[in-house]
């Protein structure tokens, strides 16, 4: 599995996680997660 698909399918998991209403804390944790993930698919050259 290439690098942006193990970000594309960690980035999904997250999503799926902010469905459930997590609390404020874990809510934040998972946003920060995904803007990671987002800036380490920007820089993998990745359109998603």
């Amino acid at each position: 599995m290439s690098a942006v698909s193990k970000l594309l399918n960690q980035k999904e998991q997250l999503l799926a996680r902010l469905e459930t209403d997590p609390g404020p804390n874990e809510r934040v944790q998972i946003q920060a997660l995904l803007a990671k993930i987002d800036t380490a698919l920007k820089l993998l050259g990745s359109k998603n």
